[in-house]
C-alpha cells in the first residue's frame, strides 16, 4: 500500500502542533499555579515563623501565633461580625434580587432597565461614596440607625447587590425561565408554584454562586464597614490596624498571616462547595409540570 508522502508530513505537522499547544498549555497554567501559591506559601510560612530576616528560610517555626490567634477574643468576635454580616448581606439581596428579576422577565419587561441600572450603580461609583451618601441619608430619616450593624448590613446589601443580580439573571436566561414559566401557568401551577417548584430549581447554580459572591464581596469589604460600622469589629478593618501599626509589635504581622489563611480557608471552602453543587446540575421541565434533576452529577 502506497504512502502520501505529503499527506504524512502534514500529519506529523499537525501532532507536533497539539504536543506544542499541549506543552504551552502545561507552562500556562504552572505559571499561574506559581503566581497564586508562592504568595500563599509565604504567607503559610510566616504564620509559623518565629523570626524571619535575611535568610530564605525562617530561623525557627512555632504554633504560638496560631494559639494567641484562634484564642484572641477580638479577633474571634471580627470573624463572628463578619461572618454574620456577609450571611445576611446574601440572604437579603438573594430574597430581593429573585423577585425582581423574575418580574423584570416574565411578567413587567419595562421595570427591567430600572432594575438593571440599579445593578450597574454600584459599580460606577466608589463604595467610599454609596458610604457617605447612606450615612447623609440615614442621618436625616433614621438618625438612631447610624453606626449600626443594622445600617452596615444595608450597605453592604446595596453593593452585593449586582453579583447576585447578574448571577441569578444569567441562570434565568440560560433556563428559559419565560417559557417555563408559560409551561407551568398551562399546567395550571399558581404563580407560587411556579417559582418555588420551577423557577428556583432552574435557577439555583445561579443563586449559589451569586451568594457566594456576595458573601465574599461583603466579607472582605473595608471602605463601607470603616465610614458606617463604627464601633463594629470586622476582619478588614483588624486587619487594615495591623498593617497600620508599622512596627511588629507582640508578632502582629504573623498574626496577619494567621488571619489571612483562615479568611482564604473560609472563602476557599464556599467555593469548593459552590463548585460541586453546581456539578453537573440541570433541572428542566418535564411533562406535567414535574422538575427532574438531569445533570447526573450528584
Amino acid at each position: 500500500m502506497a504512502v502520501n508522502p505529503i499527506l504524512t508530513a502534514t500529519g506529523q505537522r499537525a501532532a507536533g502542533g497539539v504536543r506544542l499547544s499541549r506543552t504551552a498549555r502545561y507552562l500556562f497554567f504552572g505559571a499561574v499555579l506559581l503566581y497564586f501559591c508562592v504568595p500563599m506559601a509565604a504567607v503559610l510560612i510566616y504564620s509559623f515563623a518565629t523570626r524571619w530576616t535575611a535568610n530564605v528560610l525562617p530561623d525557627g517555626y512555632t504554633l504560638e501565633w496560631w494559639q494567641a490567634t484562634v484564642a484572641n477574643p477580638r479577633i474571634q468576635s471580627a470573624f463572628s461580625t463578619s461572618i454574620a454580616l456577609a450571611t445576611l448581606t446574601a440572604i437579603i439581596d438573594i430574597a430581593v434580587v429573585v423577585p425582581a428579576a423574575y418580574w423584570s422577565r416574565v411578567r413587567n419587561a419595562r421595570i427591567r432597565p430600572v432594575v438593571e441600572v440599579a445593578a450597574a450603580v454600584p459599580f460606577a461609583l466608589p463604595y467610599v461614596v454609596i458610604a457617605f451618601g447612606l450615612m447623609q441619608f440615614s442621618g436625616v430619616v433614621v438618625p438612631q440607625y447610624q453606626g449600626t450593624f443594622a445600617l452596615l448590613v444595608a450597605g453592604h446589601a446595596a453593593i452585593a447587590f449586582p453579583f447576585v443580580y447578574w448571577a441569578v439573571d444569567g441562570a434565568m436566561a440560560a433556563a428559559g425561565i419565560e417559557r417555563l414559566s408559560e409551561t407551568a401557568e398551562a399546567c395550571g401551577a399558581s404563580p407560587f408554584q411556579t417559582l418555588r417548584r420551577v423557577v428556583l430549581p432552574n435557577i439555583s447554580p445561579g443563586l449559589v454562586t451569586g451568594g457566594l459572591l456576595s458573601f465574599a464581596a461583603s466579607f472582605g469589604e473595608f471602605a463601607m464597614a470603616q465610614i458606617i460600622g463604627r464601633g463594629l469589629d470586622t476582619v478588614p478593618l483588624w486587619s487594615a490596624e495591623m498593617i497600620r501599626s508599622y512596627t511588629d509589635t507582640a508578632g502582629s504581622y504573623n498574626r496577619l498571616a494567621v488571619v489571612t489563611l483562615l479568611t482564604f480557608a473560609v472563602l476557599f471552602v464556599l467555593s469548593a462547595v459552590v463548585v460541586y453543587w453546581n456539578r453537573g446540575q440541570t433541572v428542566r421541565l418535564l411533562p406535567g409540570g414535574v422538575a427532574s434533576d438531569k445533570g447526573g452529577g450528584r
